[in-house]
């Protein structure tokens, strides 16, 4: 600046060169994604990607985390969450059409590991955290679709809510956040400003530690119903000529928008504090500037077009004020009472914080004995066990808080499928959706870059699974300090195989966030890379599902996962002690099976499609029974270990069902496509039957459903 900045000018500088607003240690790392493709209408740097879908239409999402905020005040930080990233879609002109969530939480109940104080602290972030979703969610009138829960140790007092946000819009209608021309009106539309949430992106940039009460203040409150009269206002207004550019308030508040908005353009503005509709008597410049009260945006509007937008905004009874104007000349200046309270570059602000190269070093491997686990006996309790157990049971008693029928598109909606499915109103087509992190979960303790590998391929799978093509990604980075020499390394592995994983499969990354300082005095999360899949159907009616019926063959496709290391990582091993390993991963046989299934599903070949994840093959087949109502003979004859056969979690592996007709056609696209496969038996009686390598269980499907609906 020349000079030394005043107290209004540091707080500014102080917030938006945050970690949370900079990207300061990521950014480096974030070139590394492909982003480009013949798809792409909007890639990073906006507040949303967008995706062509064809007919003249565009996929518009996003992912972004608020955990610090849900860490403190669950209910409204989960809430604020939701309410933030819906405003990044609309804001682009598209009407929102799905959320979606991941979820990560401390375990519920006391064991070894969490004291009964920890434990009820945990309860009380997952209820509020799930209150806040429902609350704001189903107050706004958008379908809450998929997502989403793992519990761990690590983040008991610092759980993870990411929140993903879907809309629709047509290409000539997206509005970018961009400002030109100078003379034109800087509108502030929407809720009024208070003190809620000031310097709410510094503190999501620390540590949480024993002041987390005190942190209180800097948790945004949310408002759904004046978001859905602010929604609705500003679609409208993207259906005309009269917008230049549209910001929302979110982390920074005004000060966020101001900078984003003028740097972007290559402009500046001169705004009158003053103007600033205010809920709180008092407030000073700095407050007004760092505010981060919810339901506001900023609007570029042309001189001779106010009164048609302050038209608009008065039908839905908004407040729309004129706070200043866009300069040619690329500085911020603020004024109240005719003085100058501060004036910064906007792009010192927006694109000039220090960046950090990260320096980090692998940990040592822990120690463990897979092949002691691999050699234990199989029995039914094991499997009841695991799918009992809190990262595999149904979700179903926080799904039905959420409303996901809401604007009648939802087809396939939580716990139905992998994915969600949506229809694309006016086509014939629909979309599937998902988020996801690892798996297995808690690979990335293992090996991060299996982590972000494992990520992207868990939902491009998901989503394959349904039938969909995946098209596009978001994702959400969620790590510890980057200033240590493991969260360093985590961070940049993670992206490593996030990157590695896109150009494989060919899907460019079109939005995200990141979120670190992830810790608490017991130490950091689990790195936890969480993907958004946006996969497109060309035939809705061609959508799979996940159930079987009577008389259906049952294949698994893709790796047998039956050694050894197939186990790191996974549930069993986890709750076994088991923390090591060395897993592997074949990357072209999972894109291989993420091409093959819509193929599949295109040609009606398979009829059914359910990926394996958490508890490996043994869940994934109870699963489908109990959603079938209808059990299976299954039999695999070859088994090094039944162990890793049943319960291994290796990433890309899909048990499909089809009629017996179908099978030769099965057999002969597995071969064209070079992507394993083999026969496991038939569905059909009330229990599922299970006969690998001589090992024989058989379990009623009631039995299995009665363990899966254990309740949290």
């Amino acid at each position: 600046m020349g000079r030394k900045p005043n107290t209004v000018e540091l707080g500014m500088f102080g917030a938006m060169w945050s970690e949370h607003c900079a990207y300061k240690h990521s950014r480096p790392l974030l070139g590394r994604l492909p982003s480009i493709g013949e798809r792409v209408l909007v890639g990073p740097g906006e507040n949303a990607g967008a995706i062509d879908i064809g007919d003249g239409l565009a996929v518009v999402f996003k992912v972004e985390s608020h955990n610090h905020p849900s860490a403190v005040e669950p209910y409204q930080g989960a809430a604020t969450g939701v309410g933030g990233i819906i405003r990044d879609i609309f804001t682009m002109g598209a009407r929102p059409i799905a959320l979606l969530n991941s979820l990560r939480f401390g375990p519920l109940e006391a064991d070894d590991e969490i004291d009964s104080d920890a434990a009820a602290r945990n309860r009380y972030l997952f209820g509020g955290v799930v209150g806040g979703i429902a609350g704001y969610g189903n107050c706004i009138g958008i379908p809450d679709v998929g997502g989403e829960i793992i519990f761990d140790p690590s983040y008991s007092g610092n759980p993870l809510v990411n929140a993903m946000c879907v809309g629709i819009a047509r290409h000539d209608e997206i509005t970018l956040a961009r400002a030109a021309g100078a003379g034109n009106v800087l509108l502030l539309v929407g809720a009024s400003t208070g003190r809620d949430g000031i310097q709410g992106a510094s503190f999501a940039s620390a540590t949480l530690g024993d002041d987390r009460e005190e942190r209180r203040p800097a948790v945004q409150v949310g408002n759904p119903f004046l978001e859905k009269l602010l929604m609705e206002a500003c679609l409208e207004l993207a259906r005309t000529d009269a917008v230049v550019a549209m910001q929302d308030l979110g982390a920074a508040g005004l000060t966020c928008a101001l900078a984003e908005l003028t740097a972007r353009g290559g402009v500046g503005a001169e705004v009158d504090l003053d103007a600033v509709p205010r809920r709180e008597p008092g407030m000073t410049p700095y407050e007004v500037l760092l505010s981060e009260s919810q339901e506001r945006m900023l609007i570029v509007v042309r001189p001779d077009q106010v009164a048609d937008v302050r038209t608009i905004f008065d039908r839905y009874e908004l407040t729309a004020a004129s706070i200043g104007r866009i300069v040619d000349e690329p500085v911020i200046t603020c004024r109240t009472g005719g003085e100058v309270v501060c004036r910064v570059p906007g792009r010192a602000l927006a694109d000039e914080a220090p960046q950090y190269v990260i320096h980090g070093a692998a940990p040592p491997a822990p120690d463990t004995n897979l092949a002691a686990l691999a050699g234990q006996p199989v029995s039914a309790s094991v499997l009841l066990e695991l799918l009992a157990s809190p990262n595999a049971r149904d979700r179903r008693p926080i799904w039905q808080r959420y409303d996901h029928m809401n604007g009648t598109n939802t087809l396939i909606g939580p716990g139905a499928g992998d994915a969600a499915v949506l229809r694309i109103k006016g086509t014939s087509g629909a979309l599937a959706m998902a988020i996801d992190g690892p798996s297995p979960a808690r690979i990335g303790a293992l090996d991060p870059y299996l982590a972000g590998l494992s990520a992207v391929l868990e939902g491009a799978v998901n989503v394959a699974s349904m039938g969909a093509v995946p098209i596009g990604i978001t994702d959400c980075l969620n790590f510890g300090s980057p200033q240590t020499s493991l969260g360093g390394w985590q961070l940049e592995r993670a992206i490593d195989g996030i990157a590695d994983a896109c150009r494989a499969l060919d899907l460019p990354v079109v939005s995200g966030n990141v979120s670190l300082y992830n810790e608490t005095p017991d130490g950091p999360i689990l790195p936890t890379p969480v993907v958004g899949t946006i996969g497109l159907i060309q035939d809705r009616d061609r959508a799979l599902r996940m159930t079987w019926s009577e008389g259906d063959a049952i294949w698994l496709l893709g790796d047998a996962a039956d050694d050894v290391e197939a186990l790191a990582g996974s549930e069993l091993a986890w709750r076994r002690g088991q923390r090591g390993g060395a897993p592997a991963l074949d990357l072209p046989a999972v894109v291989g099976m993420v091409r093959l299934l819509p193929e599949l599903a295109a040609a009606s070949v398979i009829g059914a499609a359910h990926d394996l994840s958490v508890g490996g093959l043994g869940v994934a087949l109870a699963r489908v029974a109990v959603a079938s109502g209808v059990g299976a003979e299954i039999s695999v004859e070859s088994a090094p270990s039944p162990t890793a056969t049943l319960f291994a979690e290796r990433v890309g592996r899909v048990i499909v069902a089809l009629t017996p007709e179908r099978v030769p056609e099965l057999r002969d696209a597995l071969a064209a496509a070079g992507v394993a496969g083999q026969s496991l038996g038939a569905a059909g009686g009330d229990r599922l039957s299970l006969d690998v390598a001589g090992v024989r269980l058989a379990i009623r499907v009631s039995e299995l459903e009665t363990a899966w609906r254990t309740p949290f």
